[in-house]
């Protein structure tokens, strides 16, 4: 970020809008780019999804913390508890690619694309 804030809102703020930025950004790098920018983001320890999965988990404890105090419902806690299971399970599934997605990332662009073998992609969800 370009200038730090004490502001907690302000701050995610900020992050929510670089990280529009940064998707928009991806969406129109050239591969060799974006995977390089993908496997920053998914960089089990300094990227961007283990930082928001610190987060969720961060608040889930502090959720805990109110529902046991009576100010927050157990259904919030249970709900960011949930989302913080959920999440760290996706960040261990990405974690085991994340060697594939580096060493992609380091190489020329040329190898890349001579690296990459087009595969026919079946089930799952679309985003």
């Amino acid at each position: 970020m370009s200038h730090p804030t004490s502001d907690p809102i302000a701050l995610a703020d900020d992050i929510t809008r670089q990280l529009g930025r940064l998707a928009d950004r991806l969406a129109q790098l050239p591969p060799s780019q974006a995977t390089r920018v993908i496997a920053r983001v998914l960089d089990p320890d300094n990227g961007v999804f283990g930082g928001i999965t610190h987060l969720v988990i961060t608040g889930s404890r502090f959720a805990k913390d109110q529902a046991e105090q009576g100010t927050l419902p157990a259904q919030v806690w249970l709900a960011l508890g949930r989302a913080a299971n959920e999440l760290n399970d996706i960040a261990l599934d990405l974690d085991e690619h994340h060697d594939a997605l580096r060493h992609l990332a380091n190489q020329p662009a040329q190898t890349t694309a001579a690296l990459a073998t087009p595969a026919p992609l079946t089930g799952g969800r679309r985003h």
